[in-house]
């Protein structure tokens, strides 16, 4: 008999939103597994504390905005120690129940090809670009080419397109241009010499494209790797009746296949309100 399919919730760029009503919807949907794309807020306390409390398997990689403009790290340090193991930036956190594999890219990451913060330079040193691929293709080499993987991060990986609508493209100013991470593009196309990637999941570039429109939020690749943009900002909103929705990305995933992946909004009693399916397998 196959494994039972892992159901996994995604939490995108967070900006400070979350409260008793995402509590008591991740309670009612019961996911196997919690994932975190970062930008939980501007470096408060409170948000880092929050995610790692969450009574589920939980790994969460930290945004570009939760260092809060301090460029000599301190509020990075200050969510890494609160965050612990569920922080897995540029490192391997295995869930356990249910048996996932979570690579972390790079943290605290804006995009734009290969560029390091002054935070994020204050906190891990001069990384060069090969010792960013190479931590995160070390920890993906780490897990059993049997066991499925996902690739967390905040900023997703270059390839994508490069026009203001696709998955890591630059809506604020122009010309439009791929913003995903170099780093991330080079350990996937390293990762899959040796084995299966289904999901990439990351956030950063909100669902919202400035000047009007939506940006695409899933693709799939020929060598069958789903890569999913989290970001519905603001992930609180309100119905057609003034019923306040939370947003969650879910994902269904059945070893290292991809069954079923949604972009969905949720009442405060965890019905569904809204859907937008991504993908549904044969």
């Amino acid at each position: 008999m196959g494994r039972c399919p892992t159901r996994i919730a995604i939490a995108g760029d967070l900006h400070g939103l979350w409260d008793a009503v995402d509590d008591l919807i991740l309670e009612r949907l019961g996911p196997d597994v919690v994932l975190v794309v970062g930008d939980l807020g501007e470096g408060e306390d409170r948000m880092s504390r929050m995610v790692a409390r969450l009574p589920h398997p939980v790994a969460c990689v930290l945004g570009n905005h939760d260092a809060a403009r301090d460029t000599g790290g301190e509020v990075l340090r200050r969510q890494l120690h609160l965050l612990g193991d569920v922080h897995c930036g540029w490192g391997l956190r295995r869930l356990e129940p249910p048996g996932l594999a979570v690579v972390g890219g790079r943290p605290a990451s804006s995009g734009g090809g290969y560029v390091l913060s002054a935070a994020v330079r204050s906190v891990w040193g001069p990384v060069p670009l090969e010792t960013s691929i190479a931590r995160i293709t070390t920890a993906a080499a780490t897990v059993s080419a049997q066991d499925p993987l996902v690739l967390l991060a905040h900023v997703g990986p270059t390839g994508l397109g490069s026009t203001a609508q696709d998955p890591c493209g630059r809506d604020w100013c122009r010309p439009a241009r791929d913003w995903g991470d170099l780093d991330l593009a080079a350990a996937i196309t390293r990762i899959r010499r040796r084995r299966p990637l289904p999901l990439v999941v990351f956030g950063h570039m909100h669902h919202r494209i400035r000047g009007g429109g939506q940006r695409r939020s899933f693709l799939l690749d020929r060598h069958n790797t789903a890569y999913l943009n989290a970001a519905a900002v603001p992930r609180h909103c309100q119905d057609e009746q003034g019923r306040p929705l939370r947003h969650f990305a879910m994902v269904h995933l059945e070893g290292n296949q991809l069954l079923w992946a949604a972009q969905c909004w949720f009442d405060a009693e965890a019905t569904l309100r809204r859907q937008e399916c991504l993908y549904q397998g044969a």
